[in-house]
């Protein structure tokens, strides 16, 4: 629990004095903090979402009780149901602190952005869960020797969401990538909102579309790796 406040803390601090330093250079200093601060916090509720996901099989399978869990009564449903819940509530503690210590240390109240503030949170989040779900069908198939993929996967769509600056001056070809990628979307309107005062909901439609294709996808995935395991037996994934 501790970690859901300590990195985005860290982060904070880190880009927080960055966008200090942008700040002296710059007469639009006001909107670029935002953008980094608020960049920084929705940026955690992904991170926290798939890692929290990930995290919670790879630690059953480090304390050797992912035997004992999936003898139980427990259902596929019933335990995926319980790993969003997981993702989600953390994530949502970790976005209220963030915002706070934002608030206390730059003055930005990322409640700014109003009833946006919320699609985006729940864009963020469903990206999250698919992502976690990916990595723990990985996992399940594989076993510990690519648990790597708990902390690094999110982090490779990263530079595609564009989270601090545009995709428009990303190369062409990587901006055709970024199209598949949802969180792209969530933060390029994040940006219209901020500079333009709107948000295409257009663009906000085609991000909840491709979450739910992907987690339509990574549920399967996950759905499939979950009864090889039980078909080969669930200490082999060890």
């Amino acid at each position: 629990m501790v970690d859901s406040f300590y990195w985005i803390t860290l982060d904070l601090i880190i880009w927080g004095i960055t966008g200090l330093y942008f700040q002296q250079l710059t007469a639009d200093s006001k909107q670029i903090i935002f953008m980094i601060i608020s960049g920084v916090i929705l940026w955690n509720i992904t991170y926290r979402a798939q890692s929290d996901i990930s995290l919670g099989l790879i630690e059953e399978l480090w304390n050797w009780n992912l035997i004992n869990l999936f003898v139980s009564p427990l259902t596929f449903i019933e335990w995926v149901i319980a790993l969003v819940a997981l993702g989600a509530v953390k994530s949502v503690m970790s976005f209220l602190f963030g915002a706070l210590v934002a608030f206390i240390l730059y003055k930005v109240g990322i409640f700014f952005l109003s009833i946006h503030l919320l699609f985006f949170m729940i864009l963020l989040l469903m990206t999250g869960w698919w992502l976690g779900f990916t990595v723990s069908a990985i996992v399940l198939r594989y076993g510990t020797r690519v648990q790597t993929l708990a902390w690094t996967l999110v982090w490779l769509i990263s530079p595609l969401s564009a989270i601090y600056y545009p995709l428009s001056i990303l190369p062409v070809w990587v901006q055709k990538i970024a199209m598949f990628v949802p969180t792209s979307y969530v933060f390029e309107e994040g940006r219209n909102l901020l500079y333009n005062g709107i948000v295409d909901y257009n663009k906000l439609l085609i991000s909840f579309g491709l979450n739910g294709l992907y987690l339509v996808l990574s549920i399967i995935f996950l759905r499939n790796s979950f009864d090889s395991v039980l078909k080969k037996g669930l200490v082999k994934v060890f």
